[in-house]
């Protein structure tokens, strides 16, 4: 495997710090959510951004390669997309599940998936797939979670070793993860990094959280705590990292504390630093280049090994990886039983966790809601009770459509001019009429009996 060309310290680039990110000095590069930019109409912050040679790399959120589906062609092509368009080096994504087929939910989050053979298989293949859609390399992220899956069969270090071993996938280790991982399931950040292949490491993510009640929640809304700086100096006692990024998605912080951290994550990987990378970094632009995937891997030294296990990946691990992710995504957001061997209380702490997250992204899409709902706390109480018996299936643009349209269906809300204002909200974006009181009762009454 080639080494990774130098990228430096970083921040993940959110629209909200645009232009303090335009200020930041000393900053190496930025890494984008992939799903948030359309390549034809980059930001004008991130355009600047890229004249000024700040390398910008993709990061997505959806793809769910660790779903017992194969990945979505339209979203490998348009993560490819927002790759050439921003001459990125490579892509990342996450080792995670996101969604089911059978029945149609979304989670709206990243779910760890099971560190059994079945799951690794479905994963290595559905690595494969992807690498070779996309025009750069890839590389996967260690996810935190809040609950652990039954009947394990590896260690999170073996789990990622193998992946590595038998795709050529480079990592992206997120040591906030890491430290997560530690709280919620009682497992030894050290002993994943000292597990795992290093060499294969893309770059680091680093983040803030917050512990409540024993769990640790991985909000990327909290400062840094000294516990993840931590163990990124156990990281960098180990390797020499191209590349360390400062991830903040909400409750942004002045400016002056944004450098602050940067400061200090920086502080950490010079300290005690070693010879500098043996690759330096090509040229800004360089890195989306032509060809097919197979031809790129080759070329990287990057071929999944031939050892692959026969069958990998195989419809019969598909469909027993199939059933315990529907099993698990039904009961976190469509209210049916926890499946056997889940902590339940846990597993509470997790519904309770989605339900609020998909009630604030929601408000973020639609903005509007919680104005014409009276606030805040009203938006949220009435969006938390639709949500309870009504998983999300399509995203959250469709979910805050379906929630206006939920309210209206029972002539809510109850004062008239704010229905008013939320039927033309409705209308505006449905492009058709709301469904008249004879078909609000119908489907009420229908709803009842279901």
């Amino acid at each position: 495997m080639k080494p990774m060309a130098h990228l430096g310290v970083g921040i993940g680039w959110r629209p909200e710090i645009a232009d303090a990110v335009d200020r930041l000095d000393g900053l190496d590069w930025v890494e984008v959510v992939a799903e948030n930019i359309c390549p034809g109409h980059l930001p004008e912050a991130l355009r600047r951004l890229r004249e000024r040679g700040t390398r910008i790399v993709p990061h997505g959120v959806s793809l769910g390669l660790g779903g017992a589906d194969r990945p979505d062609p339209q979203k490998l092509t348009e993560l490819g997309e927002r790759a050439v368009a921003l001459g990125a080096p490579l892509v990342t994504e996450h080792i995670a599940f996101v969604r089911t087929s059978s029945p149609v939910l979304e989670a709206g989050h990243l779910l760890p998936v099971p560190r059994t053979r079945d799951a690794l298989d479905v994963l290595c293949a559905n690595v494969r797939i992807a690498q070779d859609a996309l025009p750069v390399p890839l590389a996967l992220e260690n996810i935190a979670a809040l609950f652990s899956w039954p009947g394990e069969e590896m260690t999170e270090g073996q789990f990622l070793t193998e992946l590595v071993e038998r795709t050529g996938v480079r990592l992206l280790i997120d040591v906030a993860n890491l430290h997560t991982n530690r709280v919620n399931r009682g497992e030894d950040p050290a002993a994943v990094l000292d597990a795992i292949p290093l060499e294969a490491l893309a770059y680091v993510h680093v983040a803030g959280g917050v512990e409540r009640d024993g769990v640790w929640h991985d909000t990327h809304a909290h400062p840094v705590p000294p516990v993840v700086l931590d163990l990124l100096a156990e990281l960098r006692s180990r390797v020499e990292p191209a590349g360390v990024l400062l991830e903040r998605d909400d409750d942004f912080p002045p400016e002056a504390e944004l450098a602050g951290e940067l400061a200090a994550i920086r502080e950490v990987v010079t300290a005690g630093g070693t010879a500098a990378q043996a690759e330096a970094a090509p040229e800004p632009g360089s890195g989306a280049q032509p060809g097919t995937g197979s031809q790129r891997k080759a070329e990287d030294g990057t071929a999944a090994q031939a050892g692959a296990q026969p069958g990998a990946g195989g419809e019969g691990a598909r469909t027993r990886v199939a059933l315990g992710q529907a099993a698990l995504l039904s009961a976190l957001v469509a209210g049916t039983p926890v499946p056997e061997g889940f902590d339940r209380a846990r597993i509470r702490v997790q519904v309770r966790a989605l339900a609020a997250k998909r009630a604030d992204v929601v408000a973020k899409v639609a903005p509007e809601l919680p104005g014409i709902l009276g606030g805040r706390t009203p938006y949220r109480t009435a969006f938390l009770a639709y949500a309870k018996g009504r998983p999300m299936t399509a995203g959250y643009r469709r979910d805050a459509m379906d929630f206006a349209e939920h309210l209206l269906i029972q002539d809510l809300p109850a004062d008239p001019a704010a229905r008013r204002r939320l039927t033309t909200w409705w209308r505006e974006r449905a492009g058709a009429r709301p469904p008249r009181r004879i078909v609000r009762w119908a489907r009420t009454l229908t709803g009842r009996a279901a």
